[in-house]
């Protein structure tokens, strides 16, 4: 029986399968998402969605969707689904699923009369194809498929309605067709490794609802374009196989085609390797450069992200290579924004202050995985360059300050991993002394430390030794209060006495400005107001402004993005900071709070794990359905876990 599987009492209620979605991606930043019954509910939901950087940086659905018809004694049934105005779902195919399941590709089982059809769904690594195989499983007479594509050819970001100006006409290649409805798009060519017949019947199906849309207080219906439909004849034990892509294929190699593509996937037969399975999904390869994307199915390849989920994506599984990969485009970045000149790498928001020391930060574990030497050839210089570009008050919104800590501006622009606006202006304006970046701050310098030491590089050592003494004195002064946690910020005479999550940061990293008592009190102040079996909490319920559900329209959301939702990124370094105090003992608290992650992946996005979740129970997921920071996270904890493990038993 499958890891995730789901049987037919779930996917014919529709209050609970539209909540399940699935996603596949591949290295260029196409993808396929849905949900498990097939029908988009979001704008960003399609069969084939693919970057097209002749037109623009965002991804462009071109197949939406195709509708399977069985035709059987000359009675049709549809195993489609779309939802319309007035909560008028059609054709309603779901009643005719009796499982999902996926292993090593996304599986649905379908009863038609007696009539048993199996789809499976690969998307390819290498390219912009979508693979769909139909096998016949159990069927007493001839049976006629029928597939009906419906097409979009537009942007997530944007919606298609009936016009005068599609080019609605069509061009045979082998087995299929080929269409461009729009002048700048590639052609999509729609082929069958058998021969069929293909019956041009253009129309266009209007009014499609997406209901993740209208819950998010957007725009939330469109027209599709249906050319027509493909009809193929099948016999029992049968299998045919769909291509979708930018570029023809050869139909003789379809079959071996997603025979490779199943073959190469890691199954997805426990918690662990769903969680492996999704961290790959962020790898994204642009000519030379590879990036992590943020998430899907909207996020672009944001810095702080992508150094924050760097380490957990790569180095637990082994995959030191990729990591070295990453940052090697990642340094371009870098080095490209510290001489101030424009960058070839599409790394967005660069400029955010605590941005380079998350830089240091990873490089440090790869250091802890690989060797403080190997660290050094790599990365000393690298690292060496980031500070002095830092100590010597470079930075258009860090300032080093007499005390040794850093202050950065945060009053009319979000400059933190707390990004939320509204009318303009921060929800959460934190400015001054942050409490985080001077954690990684007062880290970065020790590690500094260790790599010169190494590199017999005297010219930074004595500022590193004094910024060391000034800034582990002036943290516990600054961000210390008399109730025994951290101040959020502190900006001149104002302190934000907000139980927020950022604190734990000075417990968690290897070097912490605080003795062990002080980061036992921070753990337990932690431990007590914003710790869920989903993460921490970006507020405390005991905290004025605390708002735990993130719905509702856009401007709704951005009041509650920080100010309670759940992060299980965040999780990462509580359990980090828990192990680091409580030693071998505490494995046992950690390994259950990762239970917790084990069941939302069959709750949002199947296999993976979302943006954010409310802050109250049941802790529902939301946002984005797959992002980085979280995954990698729980495979870093895992790893951490692991290493824990081992010395009880050594």
């Amino acid at each position: 029986m499958s890891y995730l599987r789901f049987e037919k009492t779930l996917m014919t209620n529709l209050e609970e399968s539209l909540q399940k979605e699935i996603l596949r991606t591949n290295r260029s930043g196409a993808y396929h998402c849905s949900t498990i019954v097939d029908c988009n509910t979001r704008k960003y939901h399609g069969l084939l969605v693919v970057p097209i950087p002749q037109l623009d940086d965002e991804n462009h659905v071109l197949l939406s969707s195709l509708d399977e018809t069985v035709v059987l004694h000359g009675a049709e049934f549809n195993l489609g689904l779309h939802k319309y105005n007035a909560d008028n779902f059609s054709p309603r195919g779901n009643k005719y699923i009796r499982e999902f399941a996926w292993e090593r590709v996304p599986t649905t089982i379908y009863n038609v009369g007696g009539v048993w059809l199996k789809k499976e769904k690969a998307f390819v690594h290498h390219e912009n194809r979508i693979l769909i195989r139909y096998t016949l499983l159990k069927a007493n007479t001839a049976v006629t498929l029928r597939l009906r594509p419906f097409l979009a050819f537009r942007s997530v970001r944007e919606y298609t309605h009936e016009n005068n100006i599609a080019n609605k006409s069509f061009r045979e290649v082998e087995n299929g067709i080929s269409m461009c409805m729009y002048s700048g798009y590639p052609d999509l060519y729609m082929q069958l490794n058998k021969k069929n017949e293909f019956v041009y019947r253009p129309d266009w199906y209007r009014g499609i609802e997406y209901v993740k849309e209208l819950e998010r207080g957007y725009d939330f219906n469109e027209d599709l374009f249906v050319p027509g439909y493909f009809e193929v004849k099948m016999k029992a034990g049968e299998s045919i196989v769909f291509s979708g892509g930018i570029d023809p294929i050869s139909t003789r190699t379809m079959k071996a085609a997603f025979d490779h593509e199943e073959r190469i996937r890691t199954p997805r037969d426990n918690f662990m390797h769903c969680m492996e399975c999704a961290g790959n999904q962020f790898f994204n390869v642009q000519g030379e450069h590879i990036y992590i994307l943020a998430g899907y199915p909207w996020f672009k390849c944001r810095a702080r992200d992508l150094f924050v989920s760097l380490p957990g994506l790569t180095l637990p599984l082994g995959k030191k290579d990729e990591f070295e990969q990453v940052m090697r485009t990642a340094r371009i970045a870098i080095e490209d924004y510290i001489a101030d000149r424009p960058s070839e790498c599409k790394i967005y928001e660069m400029e955010h202050p605590d941005v380079l020391l998350w830089a240091v930060w990873a490089i440090q574990q790869y250091a802890k995985e690989c060797g403080m030497d190997a660290c050094r050839n790599l990365y000393g210089d690298l690292v060496v360059k980031i500070m002095n570009y830092i100590h010597g008050n470079n930075h258009l919104n860090l300032r080093l300050m007499p005390n040794g800590l850093l202050s950065t501006n945060g009053k009319d622009k979000a400059v933190t991993w707390m990004n939320s606006t509204a009318n303009g202006r921060p929800v959460v304006p934190r400015t001054g002394y942050v409490v985080e970046i001077n954690a990684l701050w007062y880290n970065a310098l020790k590690f500094t430390q260790e790599i010169v030491a190494r590199m017999n590089d005297y010219s930074v050592a004595d500022w590193l030794v004094r910024l060391i003494a000034l800034a582990g004195t002036a943290f516990s002064d600054v961000f210390l209060n008399e109730y025994g946690y951290l101040y959020d910020y502190v900006d001149g005479d104002y302190v934000d006495w907000s139980v927020r999550p950022n604190m734990i940061m000075a417990v968690a990293l290897d070097y912490s400005p605080l003795d062990s008592k002080q980061k036992k009190k921070v753990l337990d102040i932690v431990t007590r107001e914003l710790l869920t079996p989903r993460g921490l909490r970006s507020l405390s319920p005991k905290s004025v402004g605390y708002n735990p559900n993130y719905v509702g329209p856009q401007i709704q959301r951005d009041y509650a993005y920080h100010q309670g939702t759940v992060w299980p990124w965040l999780g990462g370094f509580y359990y980090e900071a828990y192990l680091k105090i409580y030693k071998t003992s505490g494995i046992s608290f950690v390994e259950r709070q990762m239970i917790g992650y084990e069941d939302e992946i069959v709750q949002h996005c199947v296999g993976s794990i979302p943006e954010v979740f409310d802050g109250n129970p049941p802790f529902k997921g939301r946002g984005a359905v797959a992002f980085a920071m979280n995954v990698s996270a729980i495979l870093r904890t895992s790893h951490i876990l692991k290493q824990y493990e081992s010395k009880m038993e050594g």
